[in-house]
């Protein structure tokens, strides 16, 4: 099986189901993407990892990681490697001792996992041919992926310290999109002071 290495792209609402992201990969050395359709918890646990945030307690990747580290097991790489009937199926490459399995999951979970390992991610050549798209498709296909942005409600500016302790409040309580915002327009703020 010829492999295509890949890496996020893009996390974002899906259109077309309620609820659901579009979580995008992107060829590493192309221009070629690959959408795959994602619940809300995976979304949010790949995001998290993805912008090094912590949570107040442990997620379950994060468990499933310390569970493998605690066996001396490790995820080498993930492979999406074929799609059927519109369901992508992945699989785990780890290591333990002298001993190496594949174990079959979701694309989601095991991008969650290569995130959290630092291993690649990679796609069949075939899974890309058949499910792949290019920029210009990507663009054009938007609407079907990503829901129509809501407008954002009119409201007093928060002082910094006010934005702060909003952050720390989302992140006790779990709201990592939320919280991302949040960190976000602190950012925002402290670059523009």
């Amino acid at each position: 099986m010829t492999k295509v290495e890949m890496e996020i792209s893009d996390i974002t609402l899906s259109g077309s189901s309620s609820g659901a992201y579009a979580m995008v990969l992107g060829e590493l050395n192309g221009s070629r993407k690959l959408p795959i359709v994602i619940g809300g918890s995976e979304a949010q646990a790949i995001a998290i990892e993805i912008e090094k945030m912590k949570a107040s307690r442990p997620l379950t990747h994060d468990l499933f990681k310390t569970a493998m580290e605690s066996f001396d097991v490790r995820v080498t790489e993930v492979v999406i490697y074929n799609m059927v009937e519109g369901v992508f199926f992945a699989k785990l490459l780890c290591e333990g001792g002298a001993k190496e399995e594949e174990i079959d999951c979701r694309p989601s979970d095991a991008v969650a996992l290569a995130y959290r390992f630092g291993c690649p991610i990679y796609c069949s050549e075939e899974v890309l041919k058949m499910s792949g798209i290019g920029e210009r498709e990507l663009e054009e296909s938007s609407e079907s992926i990503e829901a129509p942005e809501a407008p954002k409600p009119k409201r007093r500016k928060k002082s910094l310290d006010s934005l702060e302790k909003d952050l720390t409040k989302a992140i006790a309580r779990e709201d990592y999109e939320h919280a991302s915002r949040l960190r976000d327009e602190i950012e925002q703020r402290k670059e523009n002071e």
